[in-house]
């Protein structure tokens, strides 16, 4: 890779992915959401080094003129843009089809026309759903078992499509459940950690589903490593720690790494609804191990405290902190 496009950019985990770029001397196209503020997302967070070194497109990712655009002149695309909130995805579908289906599609006819030399079409572990089998490879069925769940499997069938169809060198990454510094209150630790960091009264849906969480530095290894591998052009690839634990004992330990006491208080409005409930999660991660090269640095329950309190560490900074409103649930 010389010259690189990260969609999506301005989230969590292309920040991150954005960062780690950089750092590794590409050259980094950011395409972010485009906002009458002129705001980047969490870039606008980072270091101000990776700021200055970055070239900015802001524009929509269902837009298919623009996409084509800030794809120019980029050997390898990252397409981590997408809605990506369950809870919103019930709510608004119809924003999910155009965004993760149609955004993808943009990208992939963007990369035929264009020659692009390398598509990493992002993934998640959603689209098995509640593990019929574990730990869960590659050949695990996929199951929408919400609308968000649903347009991922579609984009990354359609990515898959292109490859077979048109020989568009597409790798599909999926990364389990990640978890770090940045992350909206939406995904389980930070609204544990905000909440914690004001009330030991924690409100939470259901504390039984186990989840593979995976810290987002090890998930940004594993995009570039992807696209850094000839032999992932046309593959699946899961990215995960093999290590499960429930949401209650999530909790509890980052409870005990805050040093905190910590009331459990059922929320109606955090559970999903019973069949759309993913139960359990673990992935087999071996094809990334044989394939990529790739393991995590931040594996088992040791990884996890660590990653816990690194993530923990940058929620007590006052500055970062403010930024969430523990008080409130946001879809």
């Amino acid at each position: 890779m010389s010259s690189v496009l990260v969609t999506g950019a301005d989230g969590f985990i292309g920040s991150h992915l954005t960062e780690a770029l950089v750092r590794r001397g590409h050259r980094v196209r950011a395409l972010v959401l485009y906002n009458s503020l002129g705001t980047r997302g969490w870039l606008d967070r980072a270091p101000r080094d990776v700021q200055q070194s970055i070239e900015v497109f802001a524009g929509d990712i269902r837009d298919a003129a623009f996409v084509k655009h800030a794809m120019s002149g980029c050997d390898t695309v990252m397409h981590l843009a997408a809605l990506i909130a369950i809870p919103y995805s019930y709510v608004a579908p119809a924003s999910y089809v155009e965004t993760n289906i149609t955004g993808t599609l943009n990208v992939l006819q963007a990369a035929r026309d264009l020659g692009t030399s390398k598509i990493i079409q992002t993934s998640t572990s959603e689209v098995y759903g509640t593990a019929m089998t574990v730990p869960i490879n590659e050949q695990h069925p996929l199951q929408g078992q919400s609308p968000y769940s649903a347009t991922k499997i579609a984009a990354d069938q359609l990515a898959l499509s292109f490859y077979r169809s048109f020989g568009t060198p597409v790798a599909v990454v999926r990364p389990f459940n990640t978890y770090g510094p940045r992350q909206s209150a939406r995904a389980v630790i930070p609204a544990i950690i905000s909440q914690l960091a004001h009330s030991p009264r924690v409100k939470l849906g259901s504390l039984h589903p186990t989840r593979d969480f995976n810290f987002v530095a090890d998930i940004a290894a594993g995009f570039i490593a992807a696209a850094e591998t000839p032999e992932s052009v046309g593959e699946t690839v899961n990215l995960g720690t093999n290590f499960e634990i429930s949401i209650g004992d999530t909790a509890r330990l980052i409870a005990s790494l805050m040093d905190r006491e910590i009331e459990f208080v059922d929320d109606e409005a955090r559970h999903r609804p019973a069949a759309s409930e993913v139960e359990r999660l673990l992935c087999d991660a071996s094809k990334a191990a044989q394939l990529l090269g790739w393991r995590p640095a931040y594996a088992g329950l040791e990884g996890l405290k660590r990653g816990l309190t690194e993530t923990i560490a940058w929620f007590s900074d006052p500055a970062n902190l403010s930024m969430y409103r523990s008080d409130a649930y946001a879809i």
